[in-house]
Parts: structure tokens; C-alpha cells; sequence
């Protein structure tokens, strides 16, 4: 009998390495063909978003910004891979971004839409057919706001040091005061045309969205979200203000619930995000999930082709922002919206003002800027607390308790402070594990505000 054990644990070892080797040099072909899609949609979204604005990004740019820092294994395997920028005949827009990472495979590819911006195709997928781009005018841009005043513009500066965080990249600091820009303040090779990507900013722009739809009578954040195949799954009880909350109880594989093979891999918001299953009861844990905004999005979705987002993002004044899409058409807004700092803080003065444009016109409901910054349901663990499609400096010494913020990777921030009337937002490219301290320069902007 112990003859036997031993034989067998001798023929179960080596099958054993050799199945984990396979499963080493799948993962490793499967990195290379997310860095690959990670690289051909950030080229393309950067430069094509940046020229509809009438500004310019080269590839060389993008590549220290956007393609440096970003997390492990695709930070060593990005900068190696081939790229070609492919245009319109003479020069024109961006039509597509292919990058190589396989021999034996198609390159992967970026799709550029002059209306919708870029997505991916799917890994596999050949290169895209030959359709006419609408031609793009860009908007002529009002000059640079500099700060007049000496502590605010000393406030400002210091935003772009290492006071906030060591290894911070900064790239835009905007504050507004009262419906009025008072300064803003740009990285070289940035400027007010400059759209960048706002990561989970996104999600505070899909709650606006879905605040919206509940002004025109469209929605309701009380209704059930569509989720589940009967009552009889659990997941049909779902609301609207579940997944805004980030409370649906679903299951999600890793930390953040990254969705790796819907931002870089050209799966679709259909394929990845809806089918996850419960466990816990909806409403009882807090568990931060993209996959939950994507779902409050598509329990809208019917509503875009009579409201896309393009037209309330105009309404605003929010005309260099663009909301992208997976390949079938589903909007990703848990991650990809590209915008710029001017256009973020036209958003939070949209809050400021409780949804209601300088015109007079109301588009999201009364009190929806107290729904957004309410913590009703349960609440993350850390620094901040969580509403509803917002971040909660409610715990924030020297920040007003009423502060709330959208909050985007890299450190995208756009700060609303009622009580001070005040519209904060910094843009950045920070590396993978550095954090720009939000708080103490919300905190500091506001003293300078003071003298």
C-alpha cells in the first residue's frame, strides 16, 4: 500500500508542474494580449480625443503620461510592443491604432468613431472596415484662467510638487469659486483642450445620467434593476440604488471588481458584468465593483437613444467629453469617459447648483445633490465614505463635512464643497501605488481661498 502511495504521488508531481508551466505561459500570452489592447485604446482615445478637442497628442507623449506606471506585468510588456497610428487618406482623423503581440495572432486594434471616440475590438478580431468619419469641429477655447491671487496660485503650484504624495504626477488643478473659475493651472503638454481619461470620475458621471433619467420620469432609483431571470433569483430584487451604492451583494473576483477583459480585451459590457452571483442580501455590504455602475447603466440603457449622454454632456457645457463604448455599442461609464478639467468642473458646479443650469433649466431632480452625498447605505472601510456614485470627505479633518467627490485612478478628482461653493478638480497621471493626498490639498486650496 505504501508502495502504491508513493507511485502515484511520483506520477501526480510532474503533472502537476507541467500543468502549472501551462498555465504560466497562458497567463503570459494572455498579459500580452491585455497590454497590447491596453496600448492601442489609450493611443487612439488620447490623440483622437485630444485632436476633436483641437489640441495635439503624439504618441511619444502618451507614452510617458497615460502608458508609464501603470500596474504589473503590462508596465514591462507595453513599452515593447509595436504600434501604428493608421489615419484617413491625407492625414486625417485617427481611424484606427493596431498593436502587434503575437506572430501567430491578429494585432490588436482600436477603433476610432469620430461621434462615439475609440474602443477596442475583440482579441482576434481583424482590422475594422472602411467607413466614412464625420468631420469634427473643435470649438475655438477661451485663454488660461491664471490665479490672481498670490495664496491661491501658491496653493495651486504646490499640487504639481511631491507635498501630496511622493511620485504624484499632476497634469491639471482647476478651482472655481462661486460659478467662476478662479484659477487653472497645466502640466507642459497639457492645457484646457487636453481630454484625459477619468477612470471612476466615470461613475459619478453615470449617477448624473441616472439622474437624469429620474428628473424626466424615466427611472427611479427605488426600482428594481432588471438583474436575475425570475423572482425566484435573488438577484432580481436589485435596485437602481443598490448598484449606485455599490451595495447589490454580488460577487466580485478581485478587490475593485477590475474588469480587465472588458477595458483591455474587447469583451462587452454583456459579456462581463450582469451575470455575477449574490452573496449577500442586497443593501446589507458595501463592495466597491464596477460592475455595479455598469449595471445602473444598462437598467437606462433604453433611454440613450432618445437621450444619449452626448446631449446632456452639451446641455452642461461639457463639449470636449466623450463617452466611449465597447465594440457592440454599450457605454463603459465605470472607467471609460475621457473629458477635461474644464468640462469636470462644469459637472461639479452642476451639483453646487442641485442640477439646475445657469440658464435656469433644471436637469436632475431637487435634492439630488443631497442624494448623491447621502450615506444611507453601508459604508466602506478607510477614509472616505460612499453615497451614491460619489466619494464622502465627511470624516476629513479641516475639509467641511458636507465635502463629496468624484474620484477616478490615477488620481482624477473633482471636490464639491456646498458649504463653501466651491468646485475643486485635479487631474493626474500617478503611478501604480502612489496616492495623491485629495484631502489636504482640498483642505489647503480652501485656506488659501480664505486670506
Amino acid at each position: 500500500m505504501i508502495r502504491h502511495v508513493i507511485a502515484a504521488a511520483a506520477l501526480l508531481a510532474p503533472v502537476s508542474a507541467v500543468a502549472q508551466s501551462q498555465q504560466d505561459a497562458l497567463d503570459a500570452r494572455y498579459d500580452r494580449a491585455l497590454a497590447a489592447g491596453y496600448k492601442a485604446l489609450f493611443l487612439c482615445s488620447a490623440i483622437a480625443n485630444a485632436e476633436r478637442a483641437g489640441a495635439t497628442r503624439t504618441p511619444e507623449s502618451v507614452m510617458a503620461w497615460e502608458l508609464a506606471g501603470i500596474q504589473a506585468p503590462l508596465d514591462t510588456i507595453v513599452p515593447e510592443l509595436p504600434f501604428e497610428v493608421v489615419r484617413d487618406r491625407g492625414g486625417g482623423q485617427v481611424r484606427h491604432v493596431r498593436v502587434d503581440w503575437a506572430d501567430n495572432m491578429p494585432p490588436r486594434i482600436a477603433d476610432h468613431d469620430s461621434l462615439r471616440g475609440c474602443h477596442l475590438l475583440p482579441i482576434g478580431g481583424g482590422l475594422p472596415p472602411i467607413d466614412g468619419l464625420r468631420a469634427i469641429e473643435a470649438a475655438p477655447s477661451a485663454p488660461v484662467v491664471a490665479p490672481r491671487d498670490a495664496a491661491l496660485a501658491a496653493a495651486m503650484e504646490a499640487g504639481f510638487s511631491s507635498i501630496y504624495g511622493d511620485g504624484t504626477r499632476t497634469t491639471a488643478v482647476l478651482v472655481r469659486h462661486d460659478g467662476e473659475t478662479l484659477g487653472e493651472v497645466y502640466a507642459e503638454g497639457f492645457g484646457p483642450d487636453v481630454p484625459q481619461r477619468t477612470w471612476s470620475v466615470a461613475k459619478s458621471i453615470a449617477a448624473t445620467l441616472v439622474g437624469a433619467a429620474v428628473h424626466r420620469g424615466e427611472a427611479d432609483t427605488g426600482q428594481r434593476a432588471g438583474l436575475g431571470h425570475s423572482p425566484s433569483d435573488g438577484r432580481s430584487r436589485i435596485t437602481i440604488d443598490h448598484l449606485l451604492r455599490m451595495a447589490s451583494g454580488r460577487y466580485s473576483d478581485t478587490a475593485g471588481n477590475r474588469t480587465d477583459p472588458l477595458y483591455f480585451g474587447g469583451a462587452t459590457v454583456d459579456e462581463r458584468a450582469g451575470a455575477w452571483p449574490l452573496v449577500h442580501p442586497p443593501g446589507t455590504v458595501y463592495r466597491y465593483a464596477n460592475n455595479d455602475t455598469l449595471m445602473a447603466i444598462e437598467a437606462i440603457a433604453d433611454t440613450f437613444e432618445r437621450h444619449p449622454p452626448d446631449a446632456l454632456f452639451a446641455r452642461v457645457g461639457m463639449v470636449d467629453t466623450v463617452a466611449e463604448r465597447d465594440w457592440q455599442g454599450n457605454y463603459i461609464l465605470s472607467s471609460q469617459v475621457w473629458s477635461t478639467a474644464r468640462d469636470l468642473s462644469l459637472l461639479g458646479q452642476l451639483y453646487l447648483d442641485d442640477g439646475v443650469l445657469p440658464g435656469g433649466e433644471r436637469v436632475l431632480p431637487e435634492g439630488w445633490s443631497d442624494y448623491v452625498a447621502r450615506p444611507s447605505g453601508p459604508q466602506p472601510e478607510g477614509p472616505f465614505g460612499y453615497g451614491a456614485g460619489f466619494w464622502l470627505f465627511n470624516a476629513s479633518d479641516g475639509v467641511p463635512a458636507d465635502t463629496y467627490a468624484a474620484m477616478g485612478n490615477r488620481g482624477q478628482f473633482v471636490v464639491v464643497v456646498p458649504s463653501r461653493n466651491v468646485v475643486i478638480v485635479r487631474r493626474g497621471e500617478d503611478p501604480t501605488g502612489s496616492r495623491f493626498d485629495i484631502a489636504g490639498f482640498t483642505r489647503d486650496v480652501l485656506a488659501a481661498l480664505d486670506n
